[in-house]
């Protein structure tokens, strides 16, 4: 029961920090645990765009205190329209944390289609799973 109860105020955190962040830079991310409903912070992300075969990387950064980060595309930048990947360094932080994972990265692939639209992706995580949506 305190599993499904976390998981529903974790959804709900992801929900209400998105909006805050609408206005700003066109990518954030939000990582919240699922075991305890807390915010993930020490997360180390990196960004990249999908060019002809490869991925070129754009940028990184590591979750606040609230498991975000709120400007994750590059400063300066022009958001385009194409293929990105997010991943999220999740071994690095439950090995911090003195715990084993399954997952030491995990990769999320999203496609912009709309430029002028905020792109916000919360992961919900735990050592043996995770779940990840489009936020806004």
């Amino acid at each position: 029961m305190n599993f499904l109860r976390n998981s529903l105020a974790a959804v709900g955190l992801c929900g209400l920090s998105s909006l805050a962040l609408a206005a700003g830079n066109p990518l954030s991310v939000h990582v919240l645990n699922l075991e305890n409903g807390l915010p993930s912070p020490g997360v180390k992300v990196t960004l990249e765009q999908h060019v002809g075969q490869d991925w070129k990387a754009l940028s990184e950064g590591v979750t606040n205190e609230q498991g975000r980060i709120s400007e994750l595309f590059p400063t300066g930048q022009a958001l385009t329209a194409g293929e990105y990947r997010v991943v999220f360094k999740t071994g690095e932080y439950f090995k911090q944390a003195k715990r084993d994972t399954f997952f030491p990265e995990i990769p999320v692939i999203f496609e912009v289609k709309q430029t002028e639209q905020h792109y916000h992706i919360p992961l919900l995580l735990s050592p043996y799973g995770f779940s990840t949506y489009r936020g806004s």
